[in-house]
């Protein structure tokens, strides 16, 4: 039995779900004239950036990535290349909400349509996203990678959660408490 080195992301996948539901609840209401908690754009972009690109991007790009790259599959014209610019049309978004919803906290008014555009291509871009990571490149990784490499793989993951103590504690909590606000 091989070593599995996508669990890991696919767990944190499911975090990221969430909080992408809660940004496609808020925004529907958002697009109806019935939320104007900006605050709530500025943590989800807190969370985005922090945790599912610094912490969980970075995990894919500098170890799975190039692992698999090690490993025989092209970094051009590839899965790989085609999951790196999504990453980067999600920073896009990200960037776009950012800006408008710290207009919008700071009182500028014609954000809530900048916000919403963004927050929506967002969600609609991650949640395609991850059904490609989950269902396509990571059964193939699993496939591929020879058990040799499998063990620095976990190592490196644990190195960069450890770079990072109490993230995932703090950003799971965050969107536990987003989701308590919408039930």
């Amino acid at each position: 039995m091989k070593t599995n080195v996508t669990q890991v992301m696919i767990d944190e996948h499911t975090l990221i779900l969430r909080m992408i539901t809660v940004v496609e609840h808020n925004t529907a209401l958002l697009e109806k004239g019935k939320f104007r908690n900006w605050q709530f754009y500025i943590d989800a972009v807190d969370f985005i950036r922090n945790f599912a690109d610094h912490f969980h991007h970075a995990k894919e790009e500098q170890v799975l990535f190039l692992e698999l790259v090690k490993n025989g599959m092209p970094e051009k014209q590839s899965p790989i290349e085609a999951m790196q610019m999504e990453h980067d049309q999600g920073r896009a978004h990200v960037s776009a909400m950012e800006i408008a919803a710290q207009k919008a906290l700071d009182g500028e008014t014609g954000q809530a349509t900048i916000i919403a555009e963004h927050a929506k291509g967002y969600a609609t871009l991650l949640r395609s996203h991850i059904e490609k990571e989950n269902d396509i490149l990571y059964p193939l990784a699993e496939r591929v990678l020879p058990e040799d490499v499998r063990s620095d793989m976990r190592d490196a993951y644990k190195k960069a959660e450890a770079r990072a103590p109490g993230l995932k504690e703090k950003y799971r909590q965050l969107v536990e408490e987003y989701e308590q606000q919408i039930k």
